[in-house]
Protein backbone atom coordinates (compact mmCIF):
# COMPACT_ATOMS: atom_id res chain seq x y z
CA UNK A 1 0.00 0.00 0.00
CA UNK A 2 2.72 2.11 0.87
CA UNK A 3 4.37 1.64 -2.86
CA UNK A 4 1.14 2.50 -4.77
CA UNK A 5 0.75 5.54 -2.64
CA UNK A 6 3.68 6.97 -3.38
CA UNK A 7 3.48 6.07 -7.07
CA UNK A 8 0.17 7.48 -7.21
CA UNK A 9 -1.53 8.75 -4.66
CA UNK A 10 0.98 11.42 -3.63
CA UNK A 11 1.66 12.35 -7.56
CA UNK A 12 -2.36 13.13 -7.39
CA UNK A 13 -2.62 14.97 -3.76
CA UNK A 14 0.40 16.72 -4.44
CA UNK A 15 -1.31 18.32 -7.27
CA UNK A 16 -2.82 20.20 -4.71
CA UNK A 17 -1.67 22.60 -2.04
CA UNK A 18 -0.66 21.07 0.90
CA UNK A 19 -3.76 22.73 3.24
CA UNK A 20 -6.62 21.45 0.60
CA UNK A 21 -4.61 18.19 0.12
CA UNK A 22 -4.87 17.93 4.26
CA UNK A 23 -8.67 18.67 3.78
CA UNK A 24 -9.02 15.86 1.34
CA UNK A 25 -7.65 13.45 3.54
CA UNK A 26 -9.82 14.42 6.53
CA UNK A 27 -12.53 13.78 3.99
CA UNK A 28 -11.56 10.46 2.71
CA UNK A 29 -10.92 9.32 6.26
CA UNK A 30 -14.76 10.13 7.36
CA UNK A 31 -16.08 8.69 4.11
CA UNK A 32 -14.05 5.51 4.83
CA UNK A 33 -12.51 5.33 1.70
CA UNK A 34 -9.10 4.84 3.57
CA UNK A 35 -9.06 0.91 4.72
CA UNK A 36 -8.89 0.02 7.87
CA UNK A 37 -5.30 -1.76 8.60
CA UNK A 38 -5.15 -5.14 9.58
CA UNK A 39 -2.46 -6.34 11.73
CA UNK A 40 -1.27 -9.10 14.52
CA UNK A 41 -1.64 -8.19 17.62
CA UNK A 42 1.62 -8.34 18.94
CA UNK A 43 1.73 -8.94 22.82
CA UNK A 44 5.50 -7.24 23.31
CA UNK A 45 4.35 -4.03 21.43
CA UNK A 46 1.69 -3.81 24.12
CA UNK A 47 2.36 -1.75 27.59
CA UNK A 48 0.95 0.62 30.57
CA UNK A 49 2.29 4.46 30.52
CA UNK A 50 1.19 7.05 32.59
CA UNK A 51 -1.87 4.55 33.70
CA UNK A 52 -3.36 3.61 30.12
CA UNK A 53 -3.15 0.30 28.11
CA UNK A 54 -1.55 0.91 24.93
CA UNK A 55 -1.77 -2.01 22.13
CA UNK A 56 0.87 -0.91 20.38
CA UNK A 57 3.75 2.74 20.97
CA UNK A 58 2.61 4.49 18.06
CA UNK A 59 0.10 7.16 17.87
CA UNK A 60 -0.99 9.87 15.60
CA UNK A 61 0.45 13.08 16.86
CA UNK A 62 -1.61 16.33 17.21
CA UNK A 63 -2.35 18.78 14.18
CA UNK A 64 -3.81 16.59 11.95
CA UNK A 65 -7.21 15.71 13.32
CA UNK A 66 -7.34 19.31 15.23
CA UNK A 67 -11.03 19.35 15.33
CA UNK A 68 -11.70 15.48 16.47
CA UNK A 69 -13.68 14.67 13.23
CA UNK A 70 -11.94 11.48 12.25
CA UNK A 71 -9.77 9.86 16.00
CA UNK A 72 -11.95 6.27 15.71
CA UNK A 73 -10.74 5.93 11.78
CA UNK A 74 -6.86 7.22 12.27
CA UNK A 75 -7.03 4.68 15.18
CA UNK A 76 -8.22 1.34 12.49
CA UNK A 77 -5.15 2.76 10.24
CA UNK A 78 -3.35 0.97 13.31
CA UNK A 79 -2.27 3.81 15.93
CA UNK A 80 -2.31 2.24 19.14
CA UNK A 81 -3.48 6.71 20.23
CA UNK A 82 -4.26 9.55 18.20
CA UNK A 83 -4.26 12.96 19.95
CA UNK A 84 -6.94 15.78 18.67
CA UNK A 85 -6.14 19.78 18.62
CA UNK A 86 -4.72 21.80 19.10
CA UNK A 87 -7.99 22.79 20.46
CA UNK A 88 -8.13 26.54 21.68
CA UNK A 89 -11.56 28.14 24.19
CA UNK A 90 -12.61 30.21 21.22
CA UNK A 91 -12.87 29.25 17.69
CA UNK A 92 -10.04 31.18 15.49
CA UNK A 93 -8.89 31.17 11.82
CA UNK A 94 -4.70 31.13 12.33
CA UNK A 95 -2.67 32.75 10.38
CA UNK A 96 -3.36 34.11 6.97
CA UNK A 97 -3.04 31.68 3.64
CA UNK A 98 -0.71 30.05 2.49
CA UNK A 99 0.79 28.69 5.30
CA UNK A 100 1.60 25.25 4.78
CA UNK A 101 4.50 24.42 2.63
CA UNK A 102 5.75 20.94 1.02
CA UNK A 103 9.68 20.65 1.19
CA UNK A 104 9.59 18.02 -0.93
CA UNK A 105 13.70 17.05 -1.57
CA UNK A 106 13.66 17.07 2.32
CA UNK A 107 10.29 15.18 3.13
CA UNK A 108 9.78 18.04 5.73
CA UNK A 109 6.69 20.27 6.51
CA UNK A 110 7.01 23.79 7.33
CA UNK A 111 3.87 25.51 9.22
CA UNK A 112 2.43 28.33 10.05
CA UNK A 113 -0.59 27.54 11.02
CA UNK A 114 -1.66 29.26 14.29
CA UNK A 115 -3.86 27.30 16.32
CA UNK A 116 -6.75 27.20 13.24
CA UNK A 117 -9.28 25.62 15.08
CA UNK A 118 -12.95 25.35 15.24
CA UNK A 119 -12.97 25.98 19.62
CA UNK A 120 -13.73 23.68 22.56
CA UNK A 121 -17.17 23.16 22.35
CA UNK A 122 -17.37 21.82 18.44
CA UNK A 123 -14.83 18.95 19.33
CA UNK A 124 -16.17 18.45 22.38
CA UNK A 125 -19.18 17.31 21.21
CA UNK A 126 -17.65 15.26 18.20
CA UNK A 127 -15.77 13.28 21.40
CA UNK A 128 -18.85 13.34 23.43
CA UNK A 129 -20.49 11.31 20.36
CA UNK A 130 -17.78 8.52 20.35
CA UNK A 131 -18.80 5.20 21.55
CA UNK A 132 -15.50 3.16 21.41
CA UNK A 133 -12.81 3.21 23.79
CA UNK A 134 -9.62 4.05 22.22
CA UNK A 135 -7.08 6.75 23.13
CA UNK A 136 -7.73 9.67 22.39
CA UNK A 137 -5.85 12.48 23.79
CA UNK A 138 -7.14 16.37 23.69
CA UNK A 139 -4.30 18.60 23.00
CA UNK A 140 -5.00 21.88 24.61
CA UNK A 141 -3.48 25.47 24.03
CA UNK A 142 -4.87 29.22 24.23
CA UNK A 143 -6.08 31.70 22.07
CA UNK A 144 -3.68 34.02 20.43
CA UNK A 145 -5.89 38.00 21.79
CA UNK A 146 -6.49 35.57 25.00
CA UNK A 147 -6.12 38.29 27.68
CA UNK A 148 -4.80 35.28 30.23
CA UNK A 149 -3.50 31.75 28.29
CA UNK A 150 -3.18 29.82 31.90
CA UNK A 151 -6.96 30.53 31.89
CA UNK A 152 -7.15 28.95 28.52
CA UNK A 153 -5.59 25.96 29.30
CA UNK A 154 -7.35 25.66 32.52
CA UNK A 155 -10.34 25.86 30.45
CA UNK A 156 -9.69 23.41 28.34
CA UNK A 157 -8.93 20.62 31.07
CA UNK A 158 -12.30 21.80 32.70
CA UNK A 159 -14.15 21.03 29.54
CA UNK A 160 -12.82 18.35 27.98
CA UNK A 161 -12.52 16.23 31.26
CA UNK A 162 -14.83 13.88 30.84
CA UNK A 163 -13.81 12.55 27.03
CA UNK A 164 -10.16 12.72 27.28
CA UNK A 165 -8.13 9.91 28.04
CA UNK A 166 -5.35 12.21 28.68
CA UNK A 167 -4.12 15.79 27.76
CA UNK A 168 -1.34 17.65 26.05
CA UNK A 169 -0.48 21.43 27.45
CA UNK A 170 1.30 22.91 24.13
CA UNK A 171 3.11 25.85 24.92
CA UNK A 172 5.89 24.97 22.21
CA UNK A 173 4.12 26.03 18.92
CA UNK A 174 6.23 28.92 17.39
CA UNK A 175 3.45 30.25 15.43
CA UNK A 176 1.48 32.06 17.77
CA UNK A 177 3.37 34.79 19.16
CA UNK A 178 4.63 34.32 22.83
CA UNK A 179 3.24 31.28 23.56
CA UNK A 180 7.06 29.65 24.01
CA UNK A 181 7.55 32.40 26.54
CA UNK A 182 5.47 29.53 29.11
CA UNK A 183 8.48 27.23 28.50
CA UNK A 184 10.35 30.01 30.92
CA UNK A 185 10.94 28.40 34.18
CA UNK A 186 8.38 30.87 36.18
CA UNK A 187 5.94 31.11 33.65
CA UNK A 188 5.87 27.00 33.39
CA UNK A 189 5.83 26.92 37.14
CA UNK A 190 2.43 29.34 37.85
CA UNK A 191 1.11 27.33 33.80
CA UNK A 192 1.67 23.98 35.98
CA UNK A 193 0.51 24.86 39.39
CA UNK A 194 -2.96 26.16 37.48
CA UNK A 195 -3.46 23.45 34.83
CA UNK A 196 -2.68 20.26 37.35
CA UNK A 197 -4.71 21.95 40.36
CA UNK A 198 -7.52 22.26 37.82
CA UNK A 199 -7.18 18.59 36.90
CA UNK A 200 -7.21 17.23 40.56
CA UNK A 201 -10.24 19.57 41.19
CA UNK A 202 -11.84 17.70 38.12
CA UNK A 203 -10.67 13.97 39.37
CA UNK A 204 -12.07 14.31 42.74
CA UNK A 205 -15.34 15.07 40.98
CA UNK A 206 -15.18 12.13 38.33
CA UNK A 207 -13.54 10.14 40.28
CA UNK A 208 -10.72 9.40 37.68
CA UNK A 209 -7.65 10.58 37.33
CA UNK A 210 -6.63 12.15 33.68
CA UNK A 211 -2.68 12.20 33.00
CA UNK A 212 -1.25 15.54 31.57
CA UNK A 213 1.61 15.87 29.39
CA UNK A 214 3.66 18.59 28.59
CA UNK A 215 4.82 19.16 24.79
CA UNK A 216 8.03 21.22 24.61
CA UNK A 217 9.93 22.63 22.01
CA UNK A 218 13.36 21.07 20.40
CA UNK A 219 14.67 24.59 20.02
CA UNK A 220 15.85 24.76 24.00
CA UNK A 221 19.21 25.36 25.37
CA UNK A 222 20.76 23.25 28.17
CA UNK A 223 19.16 25.71 30.64
CA UNK A 224 16.08 25.88 29.52
CA UNK A 225 16.16 21.89 29.72
CA UNK A 226 16.99 22.19 33.21
CA UNK A 227 14.44 24.59 34.08
CA UNK A 228 11.44 21.98 32.24
CA UNK A 229 12.97 18.93 33.48
CA UNK A 230 12.94 20.37 37.58
CA UNK A 231 9.43 21.96 37.11
CA UNK A 232 8.17 18.71 35.51
CA UNK A 233 9.49 16.41 38.34
CA UNK A 234 8.25 19.28 41.05
CA UNK A 235 4.91 19.63 40.09
CA UNK A 236 4.53 15.50 39.48
CA UNK A 237 3.87 16.47 35.87
CA UNK A 238 2.41 12.91 33.82
CA UNK A 239 5.10 13.27 31.15
CA UNK A 240 6.58 15.16 28.19
CA UNK A 241 6.01 14.97 24.79
CA UNK A 242 9.32 15.39 22.85
CA UNK A 243 9.28 17.56 20.50
CA UNK A 244 7.59 20.10 18.40
CA UNK A 245 7.90 21.85 15.39
CA UNK A 246 11.83 23.46 14.81
CA UNK A 247 12.82 27.14 13.82
CA UNK A 248 16.05 25.88 12.46
CA UNK A 249 16.36 25.29 8.77
CA UNK A 250 20.38 23.60 9.43
CA UNK A 251 20.84 20.98 6.49
CA UNK A 252 17.79 21.45 3.98
CA UNK A 253 18.42 20.89 0.42
CA UNK A 254 15.12 23.03 -0.41
CA UNK A 255 16.35 26.36 0.22
CA UNK A 256 13.80 28.32 -1.62
CA UNK A 257 11.14 26.50 0.55
CA UNK A 258 12.94 26.65 3.91
CA UNK A 259 12.72 30.46 3.65
CA UNK A 260 9.10 30.68 4.81
CA UNK A 261 8.19 31.02 8.33
CA UNK A 262 6.81 28.18 10.51
CA UNK A 263 7.63 25.33 11.94
CA UNK A 264 9.62 22.47 10.30
CA UNK A 265 8.75 19.13 11.16
CA UNK A 266 9.24 15.21 8.95
CA UNK A 267 12.78 14.06 8.63
CA UNK A 268 14.69 16.88 9.01
CA UNK A 269 13.91 16.92 12.10
CA UNK A 270 14.34 13.99 13.52
CA UNK A 271 18.09 14.19 14.80
CA UNK A 272 17.44 17.35 16.60
CA UNK A 273 14.31 16.12 18.69
CA UNK A 274 15.94 13.02 19.04
CA UNK A 275 18.82 14.63 20.97
CA UNK A 276 16.35 16.67 22.98
CA UNK A 277 14.44 13.31 23.45
CA UNK A 278 17.70 11.69 25.28
CA UNK A 279 18.84 14.93 27.02
CA UNK A 280 15.48 14.92 28.56
CA UNK A 281 14.77 11.85 29.67
CA UNK A 282 18.82 11.93 31.45
CA UNK A 283 17.20 14.87 33.22
CA UNK A 284 13.81 13.34 34.36
CA UNK A 285 14.69 10.22 35.46
CA UNK A 286 13.58 6.96 34.05
CA UNK A 287 10.11 6.96 35.54
CA UNK A 288 8.73 10.15 33.70
CA UNK A 289 6.83 8.99 31.19
CA UNK A 290 8.18 10.86 27.29
CA UNK A 291 6.57 10.65 23.90
CA UNK A 292 9.14 10.95 21.11
CA UNK A 293 7.85 13.02 18.46
CA UNK A 294 9.88 14.29 15.06
CA UNK A 295 10.72 12.55 11.54
CA UNK A 296 9.59 9.11 12.59
CA UNK A 297 9.03 7.61 9.17
CA UNK A 298 9.61 3.94 9.67
CA UNK A 299 10.09 1.15 12.20
CA UNK A 300 13.81 1.39 12.65
CA UNK A 301 12.86 5.50 13.46
CA UNK A 302 10.54 4.42 15.63
CA UNK A 303 12.27 2.35 17.83
CA UNK A 304 15.18 4.84 17.26
CA UNK A 305 13.22 7.52 19.19
CA UNK A 306 12.35 4.66 22.39
CA UNK A 307 16.29 3.17 22.81
CA UNK A 308 16.62 6.97 22.80
CA UNK A 309 14.58 7.29 26.00
CA UNK A 310 10.77 7.21 24.72
CA UNK A 311 8.36 5.33 25.94
CA UNK A 312 5.38 5.88 23.01
CA UNK A 313 6.47 7.61 19.87
CA UNK A 314 3.87 10.22 17.10
CA UNK A 315 3.79 10.77 14.11
CA UNK A 316 2.13 13.40 11.48
CA UNK A 317 4.32 14.81 8.64
CA UNK A 318 6.23 11.59 7.42
CA UNK A 319 2.85 10.62 6.74
CA UNK A 320 2.24 13.36 3.88
CA UNK A 321 4.83 11.55 2.30
CA UNK A 322 4.57 7.47 2.95
CA UNK A 323 0.61 7.88 3.24
CA UNK A 324 -2.00 6.11 5.28
CA UNK A 325 -0.31 2.56 5.61
CA UNK A 326 2.50 3.99 7.48
CA UNK A 327 1.09 3.05 10.89
CA UNK A 328 0.73 -0.35 10.25
CA UNK A 329 3.84 -0.29 8.51
CA UNK A 330 5.47 0.49 11.33
CA UNK A 331 4.15 -1.50 13.93
CA UNK A 332 4.79 -4.91 12.02
CA UNK A 333 8.39 -3.85 11.12
CA UNK A 334 8.60 -3.35 15.21
CA UNK A 335 7.81 -7.00 15.61
CA UNK A 336 10.06 -7.76 13.17
CA UNK A 337 13.16 -5.48 14.96
CA UNK A 338 12.03 -7.15 18.22
CA UNK A 339 12.70 -10.97 16.63
CA UNK A 340 15.69 -9.27 15.87
CA UNK A 341 16.82 -8.12 18.58
CA UNK A 342 15.32 -10.89 20.37
CA UNK A 343 13.73 -8.66 22.92
CA UNK A 344 10.50 -9.99 25.09
CA UNK A 345 9.16 -6.61 24.66
CA UNK A 346 9.17 -3.60 23.29
CA UNK A 347 10.12 -1.60 26.95
CA UNK A 348 13.12 -3.69 27.15
CA UNK A 349 14.83 -1.57 24.28
CA UNK A 350 13.71 1.41 25.98
CA UNK A 351 17.09 3.58 26.65
CA UNK A 352 19.76 0.94 24.75
CA UNK A 353 20.53 4.39 23.10
CA UNK A 354 20.62 6.87 25.64
CA UNK A 355 24.00 7.62 25.60
CA UNK A 356 24.49 7.96 22.53
CA UNK A 357 22.03 10.66 21.54
CA UNK A 358 22.52 12.82 25.14
CA UNK A 359 25.90 12.70 24.34
CA UNK A 360 24.93 14.53 20.67
CA UNK A 361 24.89 18.04 20.14
CA UNK A 362 22.85 20.09 17.47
Amino acid sequence: MIGAFRDLGRRGLFLFDPETAHGMSITALKSGLVPACRINADPRLRQTVAGLEFANPIGMAAGFDKNAEVPEALLKLGFGFTEIGTVTPKAQPGNPRPRIFRLVEDEGVINRLGFNNEGHEAAFQRLKAIRGNGIIGVNIGANKDSADRIADYVAGIRRFYSVARYFTANISSPNTPGLRDLQARESLSALLSAVLAARDEEAAKAGRRIPVLLKIAPDLTEEGMDDIAAEATSHALDGLIVSNTTLSRDGLRDQRQAKEAGGLSGKPVFEKSTVVLAKMRRRVGASLPIIGVGGVSSAETALEKIKAGADLVQLYSCMVYEGPGLPGQIISGLSKLLDRERAGSIRDLRDARLDYWANRNV
